[in-house]
């Protein structure tokens, strides 16, 4: 069996600047970690791998720095790991991310499984991870807490509201996985993290390594556009009235006539 684990970069922090022109956020100087929701399907990857004898090949795009989770995934037992960075990919949207990485996907070739977080913490889109599906014309469970593998057809726990579906598909097909409220990320030993440094080197991929059409790429090839960010305006402390019930329905009645609701 054949799995492709999707990973991203992401800031670990929400004081993030945004660009004016671009409306692209700005990484510079911001302690980034890998994206919590694709460290649990990541860990579900590895799961697999040993359960079914799998081969295992992690992809990412991002800036050159965002080699360090590449190599978090090689060091806690991916096979393989991919990062797609070029200033062509520079900028993209949900849209072109899931265009750029299906290409890549092409460009690996075999596989029988995608898994991917359900969003990532800096976008909270939950859009890629269908995007690249739709783009490889792949059947998709989204939402998924638990997986299994019986020869070539997959059984997922999809979450739902009020509950939980048991969802079977045959492979291949991509899987979101949103992570359990217990849930702590594993991490690679020192002596891990050597040998995989050693023996399995991350690839960097430009965008010669993929069949790709430049106007779907990057800026150009994201059909959205950040028009402003803010942050939410703070609520204003509340004020408490005292008096009789007749009293704070006449003040009541003098709030709403204020606000214009009545």
């Amino acid at each position: 069996m054949e799995i492709i684990s999707l990973i991203k970069q992401v800031p670990d922090s929400t004081r993030v600047k945004v660009d004016p022109v671009t409306g692209t956020l700005i990484r510079a100087g911001v302690p980034s970690i890998l994206n919590p929701y694709d460290h649990f399907a990541l860990e579900q990857a590895i799961k697999l791998k040993k359960e079914h004898n799998a081969k295992l090949t992690v992809l990412s795009m991002g800036p050159p720095q965002a080699e360090e989770v590449v190599r978090l995934a090689l060091s806690l037992g991916a096979d393989r790991g991919i990062l797609l960075s070029d200033r062509a990919f520079a900028g993209s949207d949900t849209w072109a991310t899931s265009y750029t990485l299906a290409q890549a996907i092409r460009k690996i070739g075999k596989f029988d499984l995608i898994l991917a977080g359900m969003m990532a913490i800096d976008g909270d889109t939950a859009q890629t991870g269908p995007g690249v599906a739709q783009q490889l014309r792949l059947p998709q469970i989204t939402f998924c807490n638990e997986l299994k593998v019986e020869g070539k057809k997959l059984i997922a726990k999809k979450l739902i509201e009020g509950g939980h579906e048991i969802v079977e598909c045959i492979m291949p097909v991509l899987c979101t996985m949103i992570m359990p409220h217990e849930y702590h990320p594993s991490y690679p030993s020192f002596m891990s993290i050597y040998k995989a440094q050693v023996e399995k080197p991350a690839e960097l991929w430009s965008l010669k390594n993929i069949d790709a059409e430049i106007k779907l790429l990057g800026l150009e090839g994201s059909p959205t556009r950040v028009d402003k960010i803010y942050p939410p305006v703070s609520k204003e402390k509340g004020t408490m009235y005292n008096g009789s019930p007749s009293e704070m329905v006449e003040i009541l009645i003098q709030i709403l006539k204020e606000e214009e609701v009545i």
